[in-house]
């Protein structure tokens, strides 16, 4: 930014530099201080215009002409710089664009997968809890000698749907480590 500041102050004071110059230049018709101060009152005279010459261009003094051509070319530079910097900073942004879509596009899939994951281990634990009343029935029911079929199917249930849950929560904590992997493969290639 400071680059930017800087270079915004020397394209002004070039073109200031460059004002002043032209300032100091003669313009073509205007008159000196020497042929007015001690010019005699001219007198009204009736006489036939005659055509003007067009007047000559006023050639600049070569000293002033090799400042205004350094003058220009500082400021052909200092464009060209300018310009340069503004390439920069358009790259810049682009890359800045660029890479926090990319973390918030990470953050959404780190979003989706926590809630997933939530999900699952909240199943796993009302599974574990179904099975650890279903467990603790079918001990009463065993103590007491009587082998009852249906908590015993109950049971079986209860247990497959664990399994189920834990191998759920198993391929979604695999996910979540090979999601973490892949920019690093990808940064070895």
């Amino acid at each position: 930014m400071s680059d930017i500041i800087e270079l915004e102050r020397r394209i002004t004071a070039a073109l200031d530099r460059l004002r002043q110059g032209i300032d100091r230049m003669p313009t073509p018709g205007a008159a000196t201080p020497q042929t007015v101060a001690g010019a005699p009152t001219p007198a009204v005279v009736d006489v036939p215009l005659a055509p003007e010459p067009a007047p000559s261009p006023v050639q600049p003094d070569p000293a002033d002409a090799a400042r205004i051509a350094a003058l220009e070319a500082q400021l052909s530079e200092e464009k060209t710089v300018t310009a340069q910097l503004e390439e920069r900073v358009r790259v810049l942004k682009d890359r800045q664009d660029t890479k926090l879509a990319e973390l918030e596009d990470t953050n959404e899939r780190n979003k989706a997968r926590l809630v997933k994951f939530d999900r699952d281990v909240q199943r796993l634990r009302q599974v574990n809890a179904d099975l650890r009343s279903i467990n603790m029935q079918l001990r009463e029911a065993m103590t007491q000698g009587v082998a009852e079929p249906h908590l015993i199917n109950k049971a079986m249930m209860a247990e497959l749907d664990a399994l189920r849950a834990v191998r759920e929560a198993d391929a979604a904590e695999v996910d979540a480590v090979l999601d973490a992997l892949k920019p690093i493969v990808e940064e070895a290639r």
